[in-house]
């Protein structure tokens, strides 16, 4: 298999008919010329050593070597083949709620985008590292299977919204739990679950869900969004309230996530502006003994265009090297 990592200058191919056309104009002019000075057959006998025949051989090596410096250009490759590929590092699994209580303005903009930004941030600092990704509010699923290809991370992370999640709540030891459920078979030490949420939890018991989790060998970090005073949370141009029609104010319950993150052998950070925590986590799961990994990747293609431009730089000697004059030497002798 054949590719072209910059097919766009295969166009310049076009080129090559109208090099002949050009010949064919510039030799029909040269002539309309010489008719001028007299008989063309007589003129042509005062210029015995101008040969028309070697200017299109010129052309047709001149031709030739645009033709592989072109093909050059466009860096042909060849492979494709897939292979298994080793690589070390842990297994992280980010668990964000996605509740409506998220669109706080405790940070610009809210509450989720910010914890969005800080989360697309780290996946541009991963190199080796596993990551996964969940969202929850009053249950939870999984956004983004456990995968090397941050690329696709970033993809997945910029369409979570409040409505990814259809039930509101704040379930955070479901979360745990299905996050336990996502990690790889091959993940057996380096496992670490990051849940990011204001920590106002409804719905059940995360403190066991962590405890369970560390039991398995997960350690279980919280980073906690929010302030403690609380902010409203606006919804559709206005400020979300509860059924008596009072406003609707989230504060964040650090407590529960300090007790989160103790029963799950790990911190608890709570987001600053310029610092959202991730990266003190990050660091600390570093120190974890790296896992290995096998996954199957495509290899890499193997470059083709020096093999071209050498080619083309053959023509192109040739060319300047047979010139417009006819050969003096005979190989017969009358």
């Amino acid at each position: 298999m054949i590719n072209f990592a910059n097919a766009q200058y295969l166009l310049l191919l076009l080129l090559i008919p109208f090099f002949f056309v050009i010949q064919a104009v510039v030799l029909k002019v040269r002539r309309n010329r010489l008719r001028k000075f007299g008989d063309e057959a007589l003129v042509s006998r005062l210029m015995p050593s101008y040969s028309k025949a070697k200017t299109w051989v010129r052309l047709v090596l001149f031709s030739l070597g645009f033709f592989f410096f072109v093909i050059g250009l466009s860096r042909p490759q060849i492979g494709a083949k897939l292979k298994e590929h080793e690589t070390k590092g842990a297994e992280i699994m980010i668990v964000l709620d996605v509740s409506n209580s998220m669109l706080a303005e405790d940070y610009s903009p809210n509450r989720l985008d910010r914890a969005k930004l800080a989360i697309s941030r780290l996946v541009d600092k991963l190199r080796d590292d596993r990551i996964g990704l969940i969202v929850f509010a009053g249950n939870s699923f999984v956004q983004l299977p456990i995968t090397t290809d941050y690329v696709s991370a970033k993809m997945f992370l910029g369409s979570i919204s409040t409505e990814s999640v259809p039930v509101q709540g704040t379930a955070i030891g479901d979360a745990i739990n299905t996050a336990m459920r996502s990690f790889s078979a091959q993940s057996e030490k380096s496992r670490a679950i990051i849940v990011i949420t204001d920590g106002e939890n409804h719905e059940d018991d995360p403190v066991e869900a962590a405890r369970q989790a560390a039991e398995m060998g997960v350690r279980v970090f919280t980073i906690g969004v929010g302030s403690p005073e609380g902010k409203p949370i606006p919804m559709d141009g206005e400020l979300l309230k509860d059924k008596d029609g009072e406003i609707v104010v989230t504060r964040l319950d650090e407590a529960v996530l300090q007790d989160v993150a103790a029963a799950g052998n790990g911190v608890y950070v709570r987001a600053g502006n310029s610092e959202f925590g991730l990266n003190p986590i990050i660091d600390d799961i570093k120190k974890m003994d790296d896992e290995k990994y096998n996954s199957i990747v495509f290899e890499e293609y193997d470059e083709q265009f020096m093999y071209f431009f050498g080619f083309a730089l053959f023509f192109f000697v040739i060319e300047m090297l047979v010139g417009d004059r006819r050969s003096r030497r005979h190989l017969f002798k009358r």
